[in-house]
């Protein structure tokens, strides 16, 4: 279905992101992946091409574009290709946008030209052990000591842990009371502070090439002027950037399983059975024509969604609708393709197998499908 929110600008970004993954990414997935981590390079290359600066303005080394779609352009063409950014996702659309509306100009001076170069690379540590889903619940603490918090806990299933410089670090700055939700606030640590640790990094099923890592607090001590917004206002920032978080999660899903759906077209018609391709068999064109038809609608409902984002509409609870959808969507998606390969996609040398265990932890991280399901029907007054 032809889609019309793109203009020739993205078009053109498009052929140089294309390029970039090209050149800079698709030949070394395998070692990455191997590695558990992408290389610092990369995010200095990414930045060459205009990638880290899209929306850091002009004053701090970036491109000063307000709009979203040229951030959608790289999730697309990354996912698209079946190649990996490690970190620099996470990074880029979730992380950044704190810094961009919460920093105060002297933060901004001190964080965000080092963002817009890959001199300086950013993670958010909100999950902890026995907390997932449940931000009200945690428990590392920041206790004000003059000009400086000390901080203390404990933070776990952090995407880009390891190669971070500044991690944006949730923590409860006043005691727990009636309401949970209360009391927490945003710290950015910077990774060379004493006491800050990074504990092993965390293997995982899925998504290997992209470090994700426990972290440990150890009385480490942290200037108040290095706090985003203010004190005991962490909760309510968390929610606003909930649904530019939580589409980026649907327009992976999206993309990795358009990847999907090609990978799988041009093996069946060149794989023969019984003396045919596979694809001379209904069983395949009507499996595939299903597949189709869900990235499509899955499609139209996340640029929707992109033109909410940009026009400062796009609710928590249209947000989940859109991330529930297209998880869920991909996950059928490459399921139903894997089938397609036959036992050749079980092996690693396909990589199918890969797109397979990737779509897994789509359903979970960024809230899970369930925690999706509740938003929503409290959108319904239920």
């Amino acid at each position: 279905m032809k889609r019309t929110l793109y203009g020739p600008d993205h078009e053109d970004f498009r052929r140089s992101v294309a390029e970039f993954l090209a050149k800079e990414v698709i030949q070394h997935i395998e070692e990455w992946e191997r590695d558990g981590i992408v290389p610092r390079t990369l995010f200095n290359a990414a930045a060459r091409v205009g990638i880290n600066g899209l929306q850091i303005p002009v004053a701090h080394g970036g491109s000063g574009v307000d709009s979203f779609l040229f951030n959608a352009v790289v999730i697309e063409e990354t996912g698209r290709a079946g190649a990996t950014l490690g970190g620099l996702n996470v990074h880029l659309n979730t992380v950044l946008d704190y810094f961009l509306k919460y920093a105060t100009p002297e933060q901004a001076r001190r964080w965000l030209p080092g963002m817009a170069s890959g001199e300086l690379v950013s993670s958010i540590a909100m999950t902890e052990p026995g907390t997932g889903s449940d931000l009200a619940g945690v428990a590392t603490t920041a206790v004000r000591d003059g000009d400086e918090y000390v901080v203390n806990g404990s933070k776990t299933f952090i995407t880009g842990g390891v190669n971070a410089d500044l991690v944006v670090t949730v923590v409860r700055t006043s005691p727990t009371t009636e309401n949970r939700r209360s009391g927490l606030s945003l710290l950015v640590v910077e990774t060379d502070r004493a006491g800050f640790s990074v504990g092993r990094r965390l293997d995982k099923l899925g998504l290997k090439a992209q470090d994700t890592a426990e972290l440990f607090y150890d009385d480490v001590r942290v200037p108040v002027h290095n706090r985003l917004g203010k004190e005991g206002d962490g909760f309510a920032m968390l929610t606003a950037n909930l649904p530019q978080e939580r589409l980026t999660a649907a327009l992976g899903s999206l993309a990795s399983a358009t990847c999907a759906l090609r990978l799988t077209l041009e093996y069946v018609q060149e794989r023969q059975v019984f003396g045919r391709p596979i694809s001379d068999f209904q069983n395949t064109k009507f499996v595939l024509a299903g597949c189709a038809t869900e990235l499509t609608a899955g499609q139209a409902m996340a640029d929707q969604a992109l033109l909410l984002l940009d026009a400062g509409e796009l609710g928590v609870a249209d947000a989940a609708a859109v991330k529930l959808f297209c998880t869920e969507m991909q996950g059928r998606v490459v399921d139903a393709c894997m089938q397609m390969f036959g036992g050749y996609g079980y092996m690693l040398d396909f990589p199918i197998s890969r797109l397979y265990a990737d779509a897994r932890v789509s359903r979970i991280y960024g809230g899970t499908s369930e925690v999706m399901k509740s938003v929503i029907s409290k959108s319904l007054g239920l």
